[in-house]
């Protein structure tokens, strides 16, 4: 409509977008990101774009060119000086970066990809399947839905989730997706085993007794969180997790080969870069909290990108 005013004419726009209507519309159908993609949608509905400032811009110019520090685990059961070094480039990289990949560290690369594969088949499998899974109510044995946080986030991130808790009560069998139970069952037995491995060496970065952190039950609990990122016609528009910190002790993360990770180190978004067989550790802020800031919980996100990926 036009207003008038001091003999001059400006043009106001009504605003009619109803971001309530679109997200109860889009929950509604249980679909999530993925029934957009499978829609053949080409430009994203608005409840996902995200308002980016300098320093949180998704372009490409503001990625520091740095790589995330990589740690080998091989031979730390048999050689001291071996697991001496190991320890203190675990140190040096809690304390400034928050972030690690691991090699060689137990998991053989078959379960790896299983795992990634178990993953895909359950958010690829039909639709009808999947919504008698979709829920909200975060006290289901398994909870599937696209953002946890729909209703009450600014923006929605592109992507799905599924997760549940493994540990320390395991799940009935019968409560976990039948086409990825199997390899949920057995990844959370070596990741259980790896923890171990990882609170020693973390305990013996703090210079404290291997068992340290084991004692104060830091490795009793685990849950499997599965994020689906689907590709987005709009990537530039979106991101497929917003700038976060994690709320536990540590995160064992299984990336695929498309990447879209970074972390927030000195001021600047840093790729962390995939590695075939391995593993990206990174401190929680209940491990930040116990060693008095010493270890870094630091924000980390995830782009979208035009690929699909997990």
């Amino acid at each position: 409509m036009e207003i008038s005013k001091n003999n001059e004419t400006s043009v106001t726009t009504k605003h009619d977008y109803d971001r309530a209507s679109e997200l109860k519309a889009f929950d509604e159908t249980k679909d999530g990101v993925k029934g957009l993609v499978d829609a053949s949608v080409t430009k994203i509905p608005r409840m996902f774009h995200h308002k980016f400032d300098k320093d949180s811009s998704s372009t490409s110019s503001n990625i520091t060119k740095l790589d995330v520090p990589s740690v080998d685990l091989v031979d730390i059961h048999q050689d001291p000086t071996r697991r001496k070094i190991v320890v203190e480039k675990i140190r040096e990289a809690s304390e400034k970066w928050g972030f690690f990949q691991i090699v060689n560290h137990g998991i053989e690369v078959s379960v790896l990809d299983e795992m990634k594969n178990g993953v895909i088949r359950f958010f690829e499998q039909d639709s009808e399947v999947k919504r008698e899974l979709y829920s909200c109510e975060h006290l289901r044995p398994l909870v599937y839905n696209s953002n946890y946080d729909l209703y009450s986030s600014p923006a929605a991130c592109w992507r799905d989730t599924f997760y549940c808790f493994m540990a320390p009560k395991f799940p009935k069998p019968e409560d976990l997706p039948s086409v990825c139970r199997d390899i949920m069952l057995e990844y959370t037995k070596q990741v259980m085993k790896l923890g171990n491995v990882l609170f020693e060496l973390l305990s013996e970065a703090l210079g404290l007794n291997p068992n340290y952190l084991g004692e104060m039950r830091c490795n009793e609990g685990l849950a499997i969180v599965c994020h689906y990122y689907p590709s987005c016609p709009e990537p530039e528009l979106t991101l497929g997790l917003t700038k976060h910190t994690d709320n536990d002790f540590i995160t064992v993360l299984l990336q695929d080969h498309i990447g879209g990770l970074q972390v927030l180190h000195e001021n600047s978004w840093v790729d962390v870069s995939p590695v075939p067989g391995a593993l990206v550790i990174n401190i929680g802020d209940l491990l930040q909290l116990i060693t008095n800031d010493r270890f870094k919980s630091v924000e980390h996100r995830v782009l979208a990108k035009g690929t699909k990926r997990l």
